[in-house]
């Protein structure tokens, strides 16, 4: 009866609300702010939440609404305006909000007079630049390779320290020792500025630059310099190779795609610079309109932020471009074009940008679904949080060789693949020892979890039993994090082990709580196994490259490196693994023959 006679009064109020443009907002019993939106026509727009036969979200908003206020301005694209900056003071749950993916790692750029640039997950908002985030980490660790070669940046943590003799780094050319007066601040600025290019796809500028570069060292008979930057030019070239998108176009351009499900909504913006895809981002969060209003809310706050302003700007559904290209211009001063692709390339990269956008609010709709089977789950356990992150870890081994682990990372009931790592057991020297291999892996993990401030799961997953189990508790507690819950699910039975307990528990087959611990367990499992497939497959490919006489273990491993794999080298030709392997005719050939023999 309270909650009708609230809606009444609300309803009653809409009267009173003007027939033009505006900024409504949706208010609780505490004042607090539920959800901005902008209409053309105020009291319409407003009124419709409270009639006819609403969606459930729409449903589940009214339901908790004590008031709503307007503001009135003079045209609409001042109601745009004057959303955005509310949505951004106040971040109302029901808005649109910038949550990024930030399991993706970025590249950082420091905010110092001597920056430094390296991987990271956390951003904090000192000024620093980021770039990415990167999907492909392998990608990252290529790009901070060749910053490593070609840029000579400081290595030395926190603030810099003068010194009356440069370190190693400086010496082996890996630092430009600002410390010890090396480098003007202007100099290493100019450094700094061609990583920016670098990282933002400018890639042909610098690989006309080492080209020209290794032909003068050429020249110059300075075949050892000449044969870096040769290496230099190859690792730029395969920076850029694998791309999913790639075209002739130059012009700088953004693709933004919404998806919904439910009530979550999830936006895949891809980056297209020198005509090539370099960046993909998914932001997330909840919302209570339409596609339409989550792009239009969502355009506002990321532009205002963003470093890197396109020249053109797609979208995945229909919007008042001149609208928005007025909120652009007034919130970044570039002048972007907003458009809707209709056909062509530009709507194959939209749908590929949709269907990622798709995916991701589909996978968090499923994750949405297994809210009860991890209710039952903290109940069976008694656990004190709802384990709503769950880390699950695994060794596997070959007879004792190569032993490696996983860890797995569920998130809401449903696979974090961003989440995942891969472990290569360091301490055993030959040795089978599952628990000691389940001791390292695990205090790599928390240990660096308590170093950077990472956040820690609700509960951890030991694919074993009894004294697997007890192992990782050990570490734990030599942590410092006793209190994080550590169970095993020992596979022949299907039974739970707890930390020092007499005996296991089991529970029933078709408990909904099982089923999740089996799909972690099953999961840590096929990582593991697949890791350690992949580790045979490339050792077994030194084997066979070294066999061939002046082939040894560095050689083998620095073509690998630079060809990708065992097959990119078969395809090989003499004249390229001379040329992109620096080999001589004679190995060349003799590598030829060995893998024409082992086809």
């Amino acid at each position: 009866m309270e909650h009708d006679h609230r809606k009444e009064t609300v309803k009653a109020s809409l009267q009173e609300f003007p027939s033009s443009s505006g900024v409504y907002l949706m208010k609780d019993r505490t004042g607090r702010i539920l959800y901005i939106g902008k209409a053309k026509d105020l009291k319409k727009r407003v009124s419709s939440y409270f009639t006819g036969n609403r969606d459930i979200k729409t449903r589940m908003l009214v339901a908790k609404i004590d008031a709503v206020e307007y503001i009135a301005t003079g045209n609409e694209y001042e109601a745009l305006l004057l959303e955005n900056n509310l949505i951004k003071k106040w971040k109302p749950h029901y808005n649109i909000s910038l949550k990024d993916n930030k399991s993706y790692p970025v590249i950082r750029i420091t905010a110092e007079a001597f920056p430094r640039v390296f991987k990271t997950r956390h951003m904090p908002q000192d000024g620093s630049e980021y770039f990415g985030p990167y999907a492909d980490v392998s990608k990252i660790d290529l790009y901070l390779e060749l910053i490593e070669k070609l840029y000579p940046l400081r290595k030395c943590r926190g603030r810099l320290k003068k010194r009356y003799a440069p370190c190693l780094y400086y010496h082996i050319g890996r630092c430009s020792a600002p410390c010890a007066g090396k480098v003007t601040r202007e100099e290493y600025q100019e450094t700094v500025e061609q990583v920016r290019r670098l990282l933002r796809g400018g890639t042909q500028e610098l690989l006309s630059s080492l080209r020209q570069r290794m032909k003068e060292a050429a020249e110059q008979r300075q075949f050892e310099e000449a044969a870096k930057l040769r290496d230099a030019v190859i690792a730029v070239e395969s920076s850029t190779t694998g791309q999913g998108v790639e075209d002739f176009l130059q012009h700088t351009r953004d693709y933004v795609a919404c998806a919904m499900a439910d009530q979550v909504v999830s936006i895949a913006v891809f980056q297209m610079r020198e005509g090539k895809l370099i960046g993909r981002e998914i932001h997330r969060g909840e919302f209570l309109g339409d596609e339409q209003e989550a792009l239009v809310n969502f355009i506002g706050q990321y532009y205002r932020e963003a470093e890197d302003v396109p020249e053109v700007l797609y979208l995945s559904h229909e919007a008042d471009p001149q609208l928005l290209e007025q909120l652009l211009a007034e919130i970044t001063g570039v002048k972007t074009a907003v458009k809707q692709p209709k056909r062509g390339r530009h709507l194959r990269i939209m749908k590929m940008a949709s269907h990622n956008a798709a995916m991701d609010a589909d996978k968090r709709r499923k994750a949405q679904d297994n809210s009860e089977a991890l209710r039952e789950l903290q109940e069976v356990l008694e656990l004190e949080r709802f384990p709503e992150r769950i880390e699950g870890f695994d060794i596997s081994h070959l007879s004792g060789t190569s032993p490696v682990a996983s860890m797995v990372s569920f998130y809401k009931g449903v696979p974090d693949k961003q989440s995942y790592r891969r472990f290569h057991v360091k301490t055993l020297q030959g040795r089978i020892d599952d628990y000691e291999a389940m001791r390292e892996v695990t205090a790599r993990r928390y240990t660096r979890s308590v170093n950077e401030g990472q956040p820690l799961p609700d509960l951890i997953l030991i694919d074993g039993g009894k004294g697997q189990v007890n192992a990782v508790k050990g570490v734990l507690n030599a942590l410092g994090l006793g209190d994080l819950p550590v169970i095993g699910l020992a596979k022949e039975y299907e039974e739970i082990w707890f930390p020092e307990a007499s005996g296991p528990v089991r529970l029933p087959e078709a408990s909904d709580a099982l089923r999740v611990l089996q799909a972690v367990r099953d999961e840590t499992h096929r990582f593991a196994v697949s890791f350690q497939k992949q580790l045979r497959r490339k050792n077994a490919a030194f084997s066979l490259l070294e066999a061939v006489p002046g082939i040894g273990p560095k050689r083998s491993e620095g073509l690998m490196k630079r060809f990708g794999s065992l097959q990119a080298l078969k395809s090989a030709t003499v004249e390229q693994l001379m040329e992109q392997g620096g080999l001589s005719r004679r190995l060349a050939e003799g590598i030829v023959s060995v893998l024409k023999e082992e086809e």
